[in-house]
């Protein structure tokens, strides 16, 4: 997996019996919203601002996925939305940076071991709706991903991020076998982002 090899394909998604992911585009604005919104008060934390406003709209929300969706073409960032097998419902969002994207290249990152952060070739950040974690089902992506990473994107070191005032999502990733690597302090951001691998 390559973020500037362009011969390097990037995997078009993944299929398990309980949930879909693909690319985001536009046309998810929807469904994307309606996700969102349910778990505003958990992405509040996650992102350490106020987004979601209250008053987000289905077209903001389109907006901010235009972006996405031109990102990941270029193969900047990779955005993959989470669907339910029938695709009708959105159930949350998987991102994947490289370590130089321009808002962890602002990012005061401070190892917790001794892993070097410019061995880290993904950084993966994810979020579940808020129904759908009362069913366990972040754990379940989570396991996925590790698999899809290890496997298709050929991912050798690879931190999944949270915030530390992201209790549940902290917890969960607390409950595996991966282990706290990096802190990392965006600026403007009051919350420190834990990183594990």
């Amino acid at each position: 997996m390559s973020f500037t090899d362009p011969s390097a394909p990037i995997p078009a998604g993944l299929r398990t019996a309980e949930f879909v992911l693909r690319p985001i585009t536009a046309e998810d604005a929807a469904q994307d919203h309606a996700a969102v919104m349910e778990t505003r008060a958990d992405l509040r934390l996650w992102e350490q601002s106020t987004w979601p406003a209250d008053d987000f709209t289905v077209d903001d929300n389109r907006e901010d996925l235009i972006g996405l969706e031109r990102r990941h073409a270029a193969g900047r960032a990779f955005t993959y939305t989470v669907l339910d097998p029938d695709g009708a419902d959105s159930l949350g969002c998987v991102y994947v940076f490289a370590t130089d994207a321009a808002f962890l290249a602002r990012s005061l990152v401070t190892p917790v071991t001794d892993h070097a952060w410019a061995d880290v070739d993904a950084v993966i950040y994810f979020w579940v709706r808020a129904s759908r974690v009362k069913t366990g089902m972040d754990g379940r992506l989570l396991a996925a991903l590790r698999t899809w990473f290890r496997d298709e994107w050929q991912v050798r070191c690879g931190v999944y991020v949270t915030n530390e005032q992201f209790i549940q999502q902290l917890e969960l990733l607390r409950s595996t076998d991966l282990s706290l690597r990096f802190e990392l302090r965006e600026p403007g951001k009051p919350g420190t982002y834990l990183a594990f691998g």
